[in-house]
């Protein structure tokens, strides 16, 4: 049986269970030094839990302390806040680039 190399890595948000591409979904990283990280790239060793780029999510993840429980840690409130900039960020750069494709503000 062959191997398609074009399939999409999907993953699931651990919040609304939703399947993603796994680039379309922050992974959080949990690695053996006990240090826990924000992995934009993928690539980082450890233990990991993916979300999506909503602030809806996050605010569900924090309530129910779904992510500590996945990584098996207890996590920050800076740490959270950390994550909110990154789906700001993320969202900021979305709105750019429609407005971008719809010619900037007429």
């Amino acid at each position: 049986m062959k191997k398609n190399k074009n399939k999409a890595f999907t993953r699931t948000c651990i919040t609304c269970n939703n399947k993603k591409n796994k680039y379309e979904l922050i992974r959080i990283a949990y690695n053996k030094n006990k240090e826990i990280s924000i992995d934009t790239e993928g690539n980082l060793e450890g233990r990991g839990a993916y979300l999506c780029y909503n602030q809806e999510c996050l605010n569900k993840v924090i309530k129910t302390k779904r992510l500590e429980r996945k990584l098996r840690t207890t996590i920050s409130e800076k740490f959270y806040e950390d994550i909110r900039g990154v789906i700001i960020d993320k969202e900021e750069a979305k709105n750019n680039n429609n407005e971008k494709q719809n010619g900037g503000d007429l």
